[in-house]
């Protein structure tokens, strides 16, 4: 399965438009743009396909975790004790 499948099925499975792929990139400061995601999106046989690398993919899931969960929470600094 190529990263455009799991693109494609994660779309559709959460009914995501392509502003909404862009917004989930832009939380973890990855730009994008819906002409990129439409290459994405294009069967293989399209001229204008372009194959959806590992980066757009990672970055992605990154920020699809902050849109379905929130931002992660700071922990506090523990401080070491003397013995």
């Amino acid at each position: 399965m190529s990263n455009n499948d799991i693109m494609k099925k994660l779309r559709v499975a959460l009914q995501l438009r392509d502003d909404d792929i862009v917004h989930i990139c832009s939380l973890v400061n990855f730009n994008t743009t819906k002409t990129e995601l439409g290459a994405i999106f294009r069967d293989k046989e399209h001229p204008n396909f372009k194959p959806c690398g590992d980066q757009l993919l990672r970055n992605f899931l990154n920020g699809l975790i902050i849109y379905k969960r929130g931002p992660m929470e700071k922990k506090p600094v523990q401080k070491k004790q003397d013995q």
